[in-house]
């Protein structure tokens, strides 16, 4: 699993390892390993132009030690001196190392540009020359490298409030940074590699998590010699409408090829004529009345892909709910609930999966802001609503109260496309059938979606029912190593 920690957890273990070595020994392991991904990333070292942006900050100073390694291998190396005090120790060994003070019109010229601007400490939106700076690094020809997080954005939250340095790599010392995997953040931090400098045994319980594929596949289900179809787990699906039959098909599909034993889809008769034809696996209820006691025993509901927000949807919603199985409440039944929250007054447990605008109306936010601090809001609603809450976007994030959140690490741009949360509800629910909890079946099901979008995209456009399709071989990729 991959952890990640707020600057104030970093900054403890910091304090704790620092009190055990001789003064300064954590910036020179910082700079070796800052040098050695700017040697890779340049390939030839000797002769190339590499550009210092220096703060006042201890990322200033390993900017300046990693430019004097850099300068001893052949490189030119110039330091833009932007704080209102500099690392002297750093830039005596830089200068040293035959290096130089320059002024801002080098980044133009240079093959390299190392961001050591702000620490992880900083908070806000950049001040001047820093703000310039930024942006003046962004617009040269060549990429930059950041220490720790790029200048900019928020070591702790990922927000990003005004201008910031667009990293093509993220030299990050010590543990992952919260907010380089949490966009804003995350997507101006590039490439982020990760330097061990001894905080190991130092570091706290993690603010942030993110499965990896062996986490899943530790997770995932699996039937075994006594399998049969209802103990692999049976979902029901209630979803679909006359305008969005296709939400019915979709969940159902995604369902269906994430390992349900069975699906029991229940709806009306448009959507239930197309899951018939495309899914003759699913046992197929009409619902003339919004009613479940025939539908048959499940052991986890998905509720709501295109289901309506009538009166005949609501009280098909509050029978769903008021079942006593796992129930995942997606699309309509979240603008359902935000109407009438005692809907979610119930024992069993809920997952909602909204997204940004849906979550808006649910904790009564703006959602401009909800982008801008995700982590923020996602615990809030986890903690406001008593539920485990998967908040969809750029990031998906996975939050239940007193456990850390969960980033998805895996997804594409492409999934930005109709239809590809009601195959993310499928896949989930129908992890939830099979015994899995909500904060787990949340988690895998958005790596499997993810990576499903990957597979199915491969650098092309994509439609949801292309996602459904390739689940199994998200699957697979993820439990092969040890099937």
């Amino acid at each position: 699993m991959k952890t990640a920690y707020t600057a104030d957890q970093i900054r403890g273990a910091e304090r704790a390892l620092m009190a055990l070595l001789p003064e300064g020994t954590l910036m020179q392991r910082a700079a070796t390993g800052l040098a050695a991904v700017c040697a890779d990333l340049l390939g030839r070292v000797y002769g190339r132009r590499i550009v210092l942006l220096v703060g006042s900050g201890d990322n200033g100073g390993d900017a300046l030690y990693a430019g004097e390694r850099l300068a001893r291998r052949g490189a030119w190396v110039g330091a833009v001196l932007a704080g209102s005090k500099t690392h002297e120790a750093g830039l005596r060994a830089l200068l040293d190392a035959g290096g130089r003070v320059v002024e801002p019109p080098e980044l133009d010229r240079a093959d390299l540009i190392i961001d050591g601007l702000v620490g992880i400490g900083a908070s806000g939106a950049l001040r001047e020359p820093y703000a310039r700076l930024a942006e003046t690094a962004n617009a040269a020809p060549g990429p930059v490298v950041a220490v720790d997080v790029p200048s900019g954005a928020d070591a702790s939250t990922g927000q990003v409030a005004g201008a910031a340095v667009r990293a093509r790599v993220t030299v990050t010392m010590g543990a992952y940074k919260t907010g380089l995997l949490v966009d804003p953040g995350a997507s101006v931090a590039g490439d982020v590699r990760l330097i061990d400098i001894g905080l190991g045994e130092h570091l706290p319980d993690p603010d942030v998590a993110a499965l990896t594929g062996g986490d899943v596949d530790a997770l995932m289900p699996r039937p075994g010699a006594e399998s049969d179809k209802y103990r692999r787990g049976v979902l029901g699906v209630a979803a679909g409408g006359d305008q969005f039959t296709g939400a019915a098909v979709l969940a159902v599909g995604g369902a269906l090829r994430a390992g349900a034993g069975m699906v029991r889809y229940a709806g009306r008769e448009g959507p239930v004529a197309q899951v018939r034809a495309h899914w003759p696996e699913a046992v197929v209820t009409p619902l003339d009345e919004p009613v479940i006691d025939h539908v048959g025993r499940v052991q986890a509901w998905v509720l709501g892909p295109g289901l309506g927000t009538d009166d005949w949807a609501h009280e098909l919603a509050a029978r769903v709910l008021g079942s006593g199985v796992p129930v995942l409440v997606d699309a309509d039944a979240l603008t359902l609930v935000a109407r009438d929250p005692g809907l979610l007054r119930r024992d069993a447990p809920v997952l909602l999966t909204p997204h940004a605008g849906e979550l808006a109306r649910l904790i009564r936010a703006e959602r401009d802001d909800i982008e801008a601090a995700r982590l923020e809001h996602v615990r809030r609603a986890a903690a406001e609503l008593g539920a485990t809450v998967l908040l969809k976007g750029s990031t998906t994030v996975v939050a239940e109260d007193a456990r850390p959140v969960r980033v998805n690490l895996t997804g594409t741009s492409w999934l930005a496309t109709g239809g590809t949360g009601d195959v993310l509800a499928g896949v989930a629910g129908a992890l939830l059938a099979q015994g899995l909890s909500c904060y787990d079946a949340a988690s895998c099901g958005a790596y499997l979606h993810g990576l499903a979008g990957r597979l199915a995209a491969d650098g092309a456009p994509l439609a949801a029912a292309d996602v459904a399709t390739a689940v199994p071989a998200a699957i697979r990729a993820v439990t092969s190593a040890t099937s």
